[in-house]
């Protein structure tokens, strides 16, 4: 497939991935939302759960949870659980369409391991399956009688997870990745468990039977699950935008701290209903998360680095175009980039003197530029090159 194709459907199915994602999460949120919000109403009967008022769209919406009795059944009956498969299977899609294929250019870093391209699609793969094996055997064993116990190992596996990974590949494909296995726990979680548990009570009210309620706790156990990893995997959707963090030395860190804080805000927006000071707690959650994220991402501006002998022009320019302006440029030459990522172009002058800090930062300081330095520059070159950054960007 050609790079041009290959772009096509990169945009194609990232557009499907994040409609899919809209709508699951959406769904999600809002079923959450409609559950701490429910109030009983006298004399419905036993089976009634609560009900609620909505104002939307022009019209009131009157909406009622409750259990049916044997036998009776609705004729139409809307399940939601479609957004979701087509949300992880786009993303699956994305995954290689972006990392596997071209020759999984994206995923390795030479400052990080010498890994082969290949092996890391294997880690990559592995770490999907192994992910959801071990996370559901882990759920069906310990997390019958000792929930918090299997709480506190799935925790530490998935940080494990992303410690070792970053480890071993770029720290983007590393973030993804972690995201990946996230949410194909998630989607293990609907479909292994939380729809048979639904074509369960369906059967059962079909069949005037009472349903077998260790499903429905089960089903429950999982839901939850996927509520709290939900913000965290929204973080790691996004996370390709954010080099700073993703190209730390410390970003397998941020990553925990990132992800903690949005598993945390989302406990508080499920109890504040509760405890009446879920506002500043979730305030607080959030400024530490960001000053952790800072810290651990923050980076030392070396005070010498206009210093040393004045860089010339035509030497920053002759590392820059043997080490850059194959992908950003006009009429880029990579096999990969037939357009300049990010519409970023080094190819004049005026061009790269715009561009200096920006290229301080991605290619001096995070050095997560070039991608997976295809292009061998060296450390030396970097220095320089920031060097003529830190000393005006002198085009002259």
């Amino acid at each position: 497939m050609n790079a041009h194709m290959r772009e096509i459907l990169d945009l194609v199915v990232r557009w499907v991935h994040v409609i899919a994602g809209i709508m699951w999460i959406g769904n999600s949120l809002l079923f959450n939302w409609l559950d701490r919000n429910l109030e009983k109403v006298e004399g419905k009967g036993k089976l009634h759960e609560g009900e609620i008022w909505l104002l939307h769209s022009g019209a009131f919406y009157q909406v009622e949870k409750k259990l049916l009795a044997p036998g009776e059944m609705p004729k139409v009956l809307h399940w939601f659980k479609w957004q979701n498969f087509t949300t992880w299977a786009s993303g699956i899609t994305l995954l290689i369409v972006v990392y596997y294929m071209g020759g999984a250019s994206l995923m390795p870093d030479p400052g990080v391991a010498r890994v082969h391209p290949h092996a890391l699609v294997g880690l990559g793969v592995s770490s999907l399956i192994v992910g959801w094996i071990v996370y559901d055997l882990l759920w069906q064993s310990l997390g019958k009688t000792k929930p918090m116990v299997a709480t506190v190992l799935s925790i530490a596996g998935l940080f494990a997870l992303g410690y070792g990974l970053t480890h071993v590949m770029s720290g983007r494909a590393a973030f993804l990745h972690v995201g990946v296995v996230m949410g194909t726990c998630m989607t293990g979680n609907v479909w292994m468990t939380i729809v048979p548990s639904q074509h369960e009570l369906v059967n059962a009210t079909t069949e005037g039977r009472e349903q077998d309620k260790t499903l429905s706790i089960k089903a429950k156990q999982r839901s939850i699950h996927n509520n709290y990893m939900t913000f965290p995997l929204l973080f790691i959707m996004v996370s390709n935008h954010f080099p700073a963090i993703t190209g730390a030395k410390l970003g397998w860190a941020a990553l925990f701290v990132v992800m903690t804080t949005g598993a945390l805000v989302r406990h508080f927006m499920n109890v504040r209903f509760v405890y009446a000071s879920w506002f500043p707690v979730t305030c607080g959650v959030v400024i530490a998360g960001l000053l952790g994220t800072y810290v651990l991402t923050a980076r030392k501006e070396d005070p010498n680095a206009a210093g040393g002998p004045k860089i010339a022009f035509s030497e920053a320019r002759s590392i820059v175009e043997a080490r850059c302006t194959q992908c950003h440029s006009e009429h880029p030459t990579d096999d990969m980039f037939k357009v300049a990522p990010n519409g970023v172009m080094l190819d004049t002058p005026e061009r790269m003197k715009i561009m200096a800090q920006r290229m301080r930062e991605r290619a001096c300081n995070l050095k997560t530029m070039p991608l997976a330095n295809k292009t061998n520059m060296t450390d030396p070159e970097r220095e320089i090159l920031g060097r003529w950054v830190a000393q005006g960007a002198n085009t002259d």
